[in-house]
């Protein structure tokens, strides 16, 4: 069991490692909410975070707005749940339709990772503290 862990502990720390390198290199990274936004601040992710939710302004404008900006690409991380499933969709449809390059790479990984155990992007740096404990524990 503390293998497993450990190794799952490596994985997401490598994927979001990754993702902080290509927020740096530029590519905007989008999330739901202001918390989203904080956590990933959290575990080091600098660069561009573009939160979607509660910003008054409708998927077609946010897509609109990056189009302007030149970005080619965004990366999409919206939560884990049906609700995040949904939103990440329907922003690709937009991008799409815009020729914006969706990435959902690190999206699907973490998913698929933690996915059964933790519902949104906000409780990221809590729940690798507490794969860290759990760990230690073992």
């Amino acid at each position: 069991m503390p293998e497993a862990l450990r190794r799952k502990a490596e994985q997401v720390s490598q994927i979001i490692q990754e993702l902080a390198v290509e927020v740096k290199k530029g590519v905007p990274v989008m999330v739901e909410g202001k918390k989203d936004k904080i956590a990933l601040r959290k575990l080091a992710v600098k660069g561009n975070i573009i939160c979607v939710k509660n910003c008054r302004k409708s998927l077609a404008d946010i897509v609109y707005e990056i189009g302007e900006k030149g970005y080619k690409e965004v990366i999409l991380l919206m939560d884990f749940d049906r609700r995040g499933k949904e939103w990440t969709k329907k922003l690709n449809e937009h991008l799409e339709r815009a020729k914006i390059k969706s990435n959902m790479r690190f999206w699907r990984i973490l998913q698929g990772l933690v996915g059964r155990e933790l519902k949104d992007v906000e409780g990221l740096p809590t729940y690798m503290v507490n794969l860290q404990k759990r760990i230690g524990d073992s």
